[in-house]
């Protein structure tokens, strides 16, 4: 009875490319806060979203591992966490074919992300890209999830699977658990070091936009000693200074001091002292994160049991869900 009064908590991360500090202060820092005494916690590698955009088959399975090993380098552990592969589930697949059929054409057109996807890679606009937010419902809704941490710029995919819930409780009364983003405010959305009006992407073709969770201290110093500022000298924020802005929103991230302190540091300072600092902080914050990775990521039995023993955990609650969907939809069973 216990765990029936947890609330439950879902996210993903793509095995899909180096994951790079926007990644951890955006989201997997944050899940080690919710704690398995008070939430279910499910975090799932989604390899499945990743096959929108081609792959190479041994790099995505590389990587794969990669992110359940960094999952708990960041602090998860897969005892008290359901760490999980998305394609471990078939549930996932299921759900999302009777929720394709409760989404509306005219709700995925108007998807920023698949705009932005779709101009990225012309030659490969293919049908799970347009339907990839009812997937990623099915994710969210598969596990009556409460609370679903994100960055702002899942925010329009969050709502749309409010919208087919809510759609879906309508009809065939309460089904899903109508869930609820949680944005952080610092950290929410960390920018390019190259172009700071621009989202960090880890598929960036620019090394020196992107800080990786994996780069070593002498990158990661580097890459900040090369982030594009202004012509000014003084650290502070403002609409015309990104790239001083940007570099606070992760020194904030990483030492939890506010503008005015931050500010009130570098008093008197150039930009070469700051960019410095924020290079050694974040070097110094990901550095354990690193060598645990290292550890976990050498040991692939370890991983493959972790993976086997939390899909089966994952697919137990998932059947629930999705057999209550087949019978209100009225699929027979055996």
């Amino acid at each position: 009875m216990e765990n029936e009064k947890k609330k439950n908590v879902f996210s993903g991360i793509q095995p899909s490319g180096n994951l790079t500090v926007g990644n951890y202060f955006g989201a997997l820092r944050n899940f080690s806060r919710y704690s398995p005494d008070e939430y279910t916690c499910l975090y799932c590698v989604v390899d499945q979203h990743a096959i929108t955009v081609r792959q190479d088959p041994a790099e995505l399975r590389r990587r794969t591992y990669e992110v359940l090993s960094l999952y708990m380098a960041c602090g998860l552990d897969p005892e008290q966490n359901i760490l999980y592969v998305q394609s471990h589930v078939p549930a996932h697949a299921q759900l999302a074919w009777v929720l394709d059929c409760y989404t509306m054409f005219g709700e995925l057109s108007r998807m920023t992300q698949f705009k932005d996807k779709s101009q990225k890679n012309a030659d490969n606009i293919n049908a799970g890209l347009f339907t990839y937010p009812v997937l990623m419902a099915a994710d969210i809704l598969l596990y009556q999830t409460d609370l679903v941490p994100i960055g702002d710029d899942q925010k329009q995919h969050l709502e749309l699977t409010r919208d087919i819930a809510n759609r879906f409780n309508t009809v065939y009364g309460p089904t899903f658990t109508v869930p609820e983003p949680v944005i952080r405010r610092t950290g929410a959305r960390i920018q390019s070091l190259a172009e700071p009006e621009k989202k960090m992407s880890k598929s960036d073709p620019n090394e020196n936009a992107v800080v990786r969770i994996l780069d070593d201290k002498d990158t990661i110093i580097r890459k900040f000693k090369r982030a594009v500022t202004d012509s000014d000298t003084v650290v502070r924020r403002a609409d015309d200074k990104p790239g001083i802005s940007n570099l606070m929103t992760i020194y904030s991230c990483v030492t939890g001091k506010g503008d005015g302190e931050i500010e009130a540091e570098f008093a008197g300072k150039g930009y070469g002292d700051f960019k410095l600092a924020v290079g050694e902080a974040v070097a110094a914050e990901l550095a354990p994160i690193q060598e645990r990775y290292k550890q976990y990521l050498s040991d692939k039995a370890y991983l493959e049991m972790i993976m086997k023993q939390n899909s089966e955990k994952a697919a137990y609650l998932a059947r629930k869900t999705l057999s209550k969907v087949y019978r209100k939809v009225g699929f027979t069973s055996v």
